[in-house]
């Protein structure tokens, strides 16, 4: 962007501004009454008053907008893309990589503020809970694609919420303090053997 101003910039900017700020209230409003799952692009962009293709362009992509309205970090959305990016091989570490380079580099995550405070019963909270079900859990089940697929993907989120709760919540060593590639190579294998493994369910 140019440093050149001229008169009709900041209105543009102010219009763009506020065009954004009405998109997030009415995301806020709208998932809250519909939650996740229930809510549309659409819908958004109709209560804000704008047209669907401007809540694409400031947010990406409905996840980002979600990202931004219940304020968690913006790298997640992208990063959990990356995590199925090359299927099942090699997700163990994929998962693992991307859960603990986002929190490291964002210093907060829904996964931490879900821990910290499960029995609040915030509606953001709700709102994450479901965020990470339709967007990591189911489909990581999807993905398998086996009869035991949502046993294993729950087995993952306890993988998870373990690590987060040692890292960053209780503070464990050497847990708190080892390296991404340290925990990549620990704990990548439990998860992959969490999702691909034999079962011991008959």
């Amino acid at each position: 962007m140019t440093e050149h101003r001229s008169p009709a910039r900041p209105g543009r900017w102010r219009t763009g501004a506020e065009s954004k700020q009405r998109i997030l209230d009415a995301a806020r409003a709208l998932f809250r009454e519909h939650g996740y799952g229930g809510t549309t692009v659409r819908a958004i962009a109709a209560a804000a008053g704008v047209d669907s293709a401007m809540v694409f362009y400031f947010f990406g992509n409905k996840q980002g907008l979600f990202a931004a309205a219940v304020e968690m970090s913006a790298q997640l959305p992208p990063a959990i893309e990356s995590i199925f990016a090359d299927g099942l091989d090699g997700i163990g570490e994929r998962i693992i990589r991307t859960l603990v380079e986002t929190i490291d580099a964002s210093g907060r995550t829904p996964l931490a503020m879900l821990t910290r405070s499960a029995r609040t019963g915030d509606q953001s909270e709700m709102l994450i809970r479901e965020y990470i079900d339709r967007e990591i859990t189911s489909r990581v089940a999807a993905l398998l694609g086996t009869p035991d697929a949502t046993l294993r993907a729950g087995m993952v989120n306890v993988q998870l919420l373990g690590l987060t709760v040692a890292r960053y919540i209780v503070r464990i060593e050497p847990i708190a303090s080892s390296s991404v590639d340290e925990l990549v190579s620990r704990f990548g294998p439990l998860v992959q053997h969490c999702l691909t493994g034999p079962t011991a369910l008959p």
